[in-house]
């Protein structure tokens, strides 16, 4: 039998970090090839699985082998409360490639257009995975499988197609920028093969962006407030589109 620590050690550079319990038990709801998976109290991960995750209990029991907490803590970069660890094979780019230029599509593909914040990306696709939105796309330097942003999404980037391309690779669909300028997102039915574009929260769109997109569009804000959360507007925008 293969020792669980060597195979963790020979998959951990090309590998997706699940770090947490929830992370681990949203990738094997969505079909995630799963090698390894380590805690450091079993009988606690599998009774979370009972209450919170039945479905995925018997995956888990099989899955989960049990280390010392200073191992434990020496595979991931800070520990998680649930001391629940694992990692996954990453699906193949050529896959989410096809699922985010198929068309027609039922559900629209986020672009988050040159985001900085690991944090707020991984809210995004959380968020993106819980509309049934097509995909998520990150252009500039960001990796959207970084573990800090697959933390930040609980496992559901495999609910949903994460990639990082350029503006210029874009899907095809009608592109909608999120802007201050727009206009107001109230007055327009979004279609399901829209492209959903946000800039940074602190720079806004790019040029390249701007010049590609087909509408500007605006959320409704109070004056002298300055902008949302980006997960925030996220939230807002698919909000608006499943609820018309």
């Amino acid at each position: 039998m293969t020792d669980p620590l060597d195979h963790w050690a020979r998959l951990a550079g090309s590998a997706v970090l699940l770090d947490g319990f929830h992370a681990l038990k949203h990738a094997l709801r969505f079909g995630a090839e799963v090698p390894v998976a380590v805690t450091t109290d079993r009988a606690a991960a599998l009774a979370l699985a009972d209450e919170l995750a039945p479905d995925v209990r018997e995956a888990l029991a099989a899955l989960l082998t049990e280390v010392p907490p200073p191992t434990y803590t020496s595979l991931v970069p800070r520990p998680h409360p649930t001391a629940v660890a694992a990692l996954a094979v990453r699906p193949p780019r050529e896959a989410n490639l096809r699922a985010l230029s198929r068309v027609p599509r039922t559900a629209p593909v986020v672009v988050l257009d040159e985001p900085r914040n690991l944090g707020n990306a991984g809210a995004v696709i959380r968020l993106a995975a819980g509309f049934g939105a097509t995909g998520v796309i990150t252009t500039g330097t960001l990796d959207p499988w970084h573990p800090t942003v697959v933390r930040g999404g609980a496992g559901l980037h495999f609910a949903t197609a994460v990639e990082r391309l350029t503006v210029a690779e874009l899907p095809q669909g009608p592109l909608f920028a999120l802007d201050p300028e727009g206009e107001d997102i109230r007055g327009l039915k979004l279609p399901d093969d829209a492209i959903l574009a946000f800039g940074s929260e602190r720079t806004g769109l790019s040029a390249d962006l701007r010049a590609r997109a087909d509408h500007l569009l605006r959320l409704p804000m109070r004056p002298q407030v300055s902008s949302y959360n980006l997960a925030t507007s996220v939230a807002m925008t698919l909000y608006h589109w499943s609820a018309l």
